[in-house]
């Protein structure tokens, strides 16, 4: 496994309100051989004080994406992990560090990977958690477990760093190369089949007097363990085009 890995991934802070944790963030990155930072809707950027604290990262933050929207931001990403620094009512696969570091480079083999990070002061709302494949959890002391983004985003790249070079040792197994439709369905195209799925249910008067927004959740938990591909996401969205299609015949 070569540092060109670390290039797939893609290192996510949404409405970061610091330009300082930018800039500590873009030097984290660089640190530990990532070049990809995108930033939801910053508050102040670019900055003077982003470059300081970048110090030698600069290039890092030239390249940084900015987008409005979380969505934008995991466009084309086959496989997302949202940090949490607490529990959740959320049904979503909870991983430490490493375990999210492992997964995440595995995913690398078949598209570009997100690693997301929260707020400075709430973090990630539950919302922007329904868009990740899984969570990670950064076990910090119970006593005082408030961590600094640009913190977690130095532990979270030093484990991809880490583990790269643990599996750079390890005998690698070739595995048959998949048709296109069986690769993993990206955050778009997931989207995608939820705004299908939920105009279909809608249309069926499937949610009656239980919240749209609830049962979506759990349906978005399902395909996220799943670990769905372009192929069942097609087959999900044409169940839903003749299930559609049928209603508007019957109306005529």
């Amino acid at each position: 496994m070569s540092d060109e890995i670390l290039q797939q991934l893609r290192i996510v802070m949404v409405y970061p309100a610091h330009p300082g944790n930018i800039g500590a963030a873009a030097r984290a990155v660089k640190n530990m051989g990532l070049s990809k930072l995108v930033l939801v809707s910053p508050n102040r950027f670019p900055s003077f004080e982003a470059y300081q604290r970048a110090a030698s990262a600069d290039d890092v933050l030239d390249r940084a994406s900015v987008v409005e929207t979380l969505q934008q931001a995991l466009r084309g990403c086959i496989y997302v992990a949202g940090t949490s620094a607490r529990s959740r009512t959320l049904d979503w696969q909870v991983n430490s560090p490493d375990v999210c570091a492992q997964k995440c480079l595995g995913a690398t083999t078949e598209g570009e990977v997100a690693i997301v990070f929260g707020r400075e002061r709430s973090g990630l709302t539950n919302k922007e958690l329904e868009q990740c494949n899984s969570l990670v959890h950064i076990p910090t002391d119970t006593a005082y477990s408030s961590l600094n983004v640009a913190a977690a985003i130095q532990i979270m790249t030093y484990e991809l760093r880490r583990t790269m070079l643990k599996n750079r040792a390890m005998p690698v197994v070739k595995s048959e190369p998949k048709y296109r439709d069986d690769l993993p369905a990206s955050a778009d195209q997931l989207d995608g089949l939820y705004q299908h799925l939920y105009a279909t249910l809608t249309e069926l008067r499937f949610f009656g007097s239980h919240h749209p927004e609830k049962l979506m959740r759990r349906i978005k938990s399902l395909f996220n363990r799943a670990a769905t591909t372009q192929r069942e996401v097609a087959i999900f969205r044409g169940i839903c085009s003749a299930i559609q299609g049928r209603r508007t015949a019957a109306k005529k």
